[in-house]
């Protein structure tokens, strides 16, 4: 598999990109990375771009995910909301976990928002569906099919005793 080289695959795997724990709120609109590629202080954000951006990107597809590196003497994390403000992370000698602790409660969407846009998605029909507890309640409703059985009765060359009754 040609996907399957470089610098850790796994964060290519749709596996590892449903994995991500951060859900940005629906307000940010761009999220900036700055960093820089040396120094010591820098370690957390290096790792955190390179172990949780693809999964930030992939979580938030409405969201522009921009990282600048070797332009700030400390790493910060910037976020742009919809109404023109920002706001201004440090992750200044934070590693990946906490730097990734922190955007959840500060910029994440939180567990009972995440929980009922899930079951939002989960419950929204399929037009196809069909029945109690649906937008239609028999297939008759539904355009290019045979009007209800119980109010026009079905051709009986479309039934199973009439048309196998002919056979014998």
């Amino acid at each position: 598999m040609p996907f399957m080289k470089g610098k850790a695959p796994i964060r290519r795997t749709l596996q590892y990109l449903n994995a991500g724990q951060l859900m940005l709120k629906d307000k940010v609109k761009i999220f900036s990375v700055n960093y820089n590629t040396y120094g010591e202080h820098h370690e957390g954000a290096r790792d955190f771009v390179f172990w949780n951006i693809p999964q930030i990107q992939y979580k938030n597809p409405k969201v522009q995910v921009v990282t600048f590196k070797n332009m700030t003497p400390s790493p910060f994390i910037r976020c742009y909301f919809e109404n023109g403000k920002q706001m201004l992370i440090d992750i200044d000698s934070k590693n990946r976990q906490e730097i990734l602790q922190h955007l959840t409660t500060v910029v994440g969407k939180s567990d009972e928002t995440l929980k009922a846009e899930a079951k939002l998605a989960e419950k929204q029909d399929n037009p196809a569906n069909f029945g109690v507890g649906c937008m239609k309640h028999c297939i008759c409703e539904i355009p290019g099919q045979l009007p209800c059985p119980g109010v026009v009765p079905v051709p009986k060359h479309m039934r199973g005793k009439f048309k196998y009754q002919m056979k014998e």
